[in-house]
């Protein structure tokens, strides 16, 4: 299963696991997406757009307009999270400009500790 992780953690962190991937030439195991802070994460990953993310995983490449079907919500609302999804890197668009969630399932991590 093809899977995607969102994470929390420090910036040069997620860039060391880049640069040792880099350096030895193996990908990574599975895909990653990581956020400086759980407020980044949030802000890009609404409930709406958690739902959208919802309906679009397995269901291949569609257009914004049907996701906007889908989701029984307005195109013009769907095309601004859609935009915001894609500039996370959670979803990709098709050479014929439709928009694909590429994973089969999203798992999110972050940990809460005292300082």
């Amino acid at each position: 299963m093809k899977t995607v992780t969102l994470d929390v953690r420090a910036p040069a962190d997620a860039m060391a696991d880049f640069a040792q991937a880099w350096k030895t030439g193996k990908p990574q195991k599975s895909a990653r997406i990581s956020f400086a802070s759980p407020e980044l994460l949030w802000k890009a990953l609404t409930e709406k757009r958690w739902q959208l993310l919802k309906l679009l995983c397995g269901a291949g490449p569609v257009s914004i307009r049907e996701a906007a079907r889908r989701a029984g919500r307005d195109v013009k609302a769907v095309h601004g999270d859609v935009t915001a999804l894609l500039n996370a890197g959670l979803l990709d668009r098709t050479e014929d400009g439709r928009i694909v969630f590429p994973y089969e399932a999203v798992k999110v991590e972050f940990l809460l500790q005292a300082t």
